[in-house]
């Protein structure tokens, strides 16, 4: 099968790998689609994410869709021809945190995309069967990639916290920025600020129920808000979610910081008792 392989920082090549097959519990899949994430832009542009570097050659890719063409073992939920979204990462299933439901924090998490482990910029891929996700007909495969950047969106409201009537600030009207924007509508914010510098990005954000689009000279608007999302994480995103909210508000930082150390406002954070998350 063919890979895509990083092999430096803005260098890719195409590879040959032998095609293994599914072993049992597992399937292979035909990965259809991939949505390129800003953690592969990261890994692409800088050669690391945050203070993880590179293993190169690296496969990434961790927003796939796809196509089971074969079955292991044991294997009774899944037949050649169904379609699914996957899921990225293999977990444990047995440490405190897989007991607890909380898998992300998984104590021996494969993360596929990640140093060593080779993602989904590749032709095939094998994985265990409960890592597919049925998806229906209706839907195609690329729109089927936005499905794990929701997810994110998604568990990102699980600190923010949102109860309806209040109001909420996004950061950053990327894909995951313009997600966050309508899973705080569906949550009930009942006012939702975006905050973004592309002008067909805050248009975008409208139609996803941002009820103000604002460019980055226009941050002395937002203030007061419960609840600021970072979704950009570029240069001082953090520090205008930090002055966003209200006392004792809370911000959620879900975009992925270029450098290791990051300064924040800390006499805004310790005098308004912010919850950061």
């Amino acid at each position: 099968m063919l890979v895509a392989e990083l092999t430096a920082p803005r260098e890719f090549r195409l590879a040959q790998q032998d095609l293994d097959d599914p072993g049992p519990g597992e399937v292979r899949v035909r990965v259809d689609a991939v949505g390129i994430c800003g953690s592969d832009v990261h890994s692409y542009a800088e050669g690391r994410i945050g203070d993880t570097p590179c293993q190169f050659p690296m496969v990434l890719g961790h927003e796939p869709a796809g196509t089971v063409v074969k079955t292991g073992p044991g294997v009774t939920m899944w037949s050649p021809g169904d379609r699914a979204v996957l899921e990225p990462a293999i977990f444990c299933h047995h440490c405190e945190h897989c007991r607890a439901g909380r898998h992300n924090l998984c104590a021996g998490i494969r993360f596929l995309s990640s140093p060593g482990i080779p993602g989904f910029f590749r032709e095939f891929v094998i994985l265990p069967a409960h890592n597919l996700l049925a998806i229906p007909w209706s839907l195609s495969m690329e729109h089927a990639t936005l499905v794990e950047p929701l997810a994110v969106a998604l568990h990102s409201m699980q600190f923010a916290a949102i109860r309806p009537g209040e109001t909420a600030a996004v950061f950053g009207a990327g894909p995951i920025g313009l997600l966050t924007v309508a899973a705080l509508k569906v949550a009930g914010a009942s006012r939702i600020w975006a905050v973004e510098p592309l002008a067909h990005r805050r248009e975008l954000a409208k139609h996803m129920g941002a009820d103000a689009t604002l460019d980055v000279d226009e941050l002395d608007a937002v203030r007061g808000v419960d609840c600021a999302i970072d979704c950009a994480a570029k240069e001082d995103t953090t520090n205008w979610a930090i002055r966003a909210v209200r006392r004792g508000g809370r911000v959620v930082i879900t975009g992925i910081h270029s450098g290791v150390l990051v300064p924040f406002d800390m006499p805004n954070m310790r005098r308004k008792e912010l919850a950061i998350f």
